[in-house]
């Protein structure tokens, strides 16, 4: 026969559970919402170029709301206070975008042109692009903050924005593909070759670059800060 007071227990556990939950779901939800805001800021400036000015300076654009097991690791790995408000400031790439553009020029560009955007908030800039990772990693990493409005009133969402070309977004790529195949603990000799594969990438944007100026003159869409 079973105890009552186990029941009871399993219960009011299960509730708790079912509480965590639901909380654990909204919290994300609002980073789903806030990237959806920046998405579609980046999709209505690329639709311009496109329509006024016969130019597309995005090639793709990916994004993503961290899972939360990809959540939870993070939150254990640095150590921070497991509840939402200590989440919230400290982790700012729960919600992401990376934009891969033509030229280095656009990722600038682009990355003025959002951030101009009167309901935008820049938190941080990392210009990786100017001054590259040891590893040879270059991006623009921006913190937006951007203003999300549920039904019980206005939530201020980060996203981070990632500008890159085509170029570093393959090298990145094939770095993350190495360094989960060795499990982080990457060969010396593969580490010298990432290396000088990103000096090389960084060459043919620049190449790519001039090439592109001396076709095309002047980009539109260029704004005198």
């Amino acid at each position: 026969m079973s105890d009552p007071l186990d029941d009871q227990q399993i219960t009011v556990s299960g509730a708790a559970l079912r509480a965590l939950r639901d909380e654990f779901q909204r919290f994300l939800m609002e980073y789903r919402f806030g990237l959806a805001e920046v998405e579609t800021k980046i999709s209505i400036l690329r639709e311009e170029f496109q329509e006024m000015h016969a130019y597309n300076p995005i090639e793709h654009v990916s994004s993503r709301v961290k899972s939360p097991d990809s959540l939870v690791d993070k939150v254990r790995r640095k150590g921070i206070d497991a509840d939402f408000d200590s989440i919230r400031s400290a982790i700012t790439d729960i919600a992401g975008i990376r934009v891969t553009c033509s030229f280095i020029d656009d990722a600038y560009r682009l990355s003025d042109l959002l951030t101009r955007q009167d309901d935008i908030t820049v938190r941080d800039v990392k210009d990786y692009i100017a001054e590259p990772k040891a590893n040879g990693y270059k991006s623009l990493h921006v913190i937006v903050e951007v203003p999300v409005y549920l039904s019980t009133g206005r939530v201020d969402v980060p996203v981070e924005v990632q500008f890159r070309t085509i170029a570093m977004d393959f090298w990145a790529s094939l770095e993350h593909k190495i360094y989960y195949k060795y499990d982080r603990l990457v060969p010396a000799d593969l580490l010298a070759e990432l290396k000088n594969a990103a000096d090389t990438a960084a060459e043919l944007d620049t190449r790519m670059e001039r090439l592109h100026r001396e076709i095309r003159g002047p980009r539109p869409g260029v704004v005198s800060l």
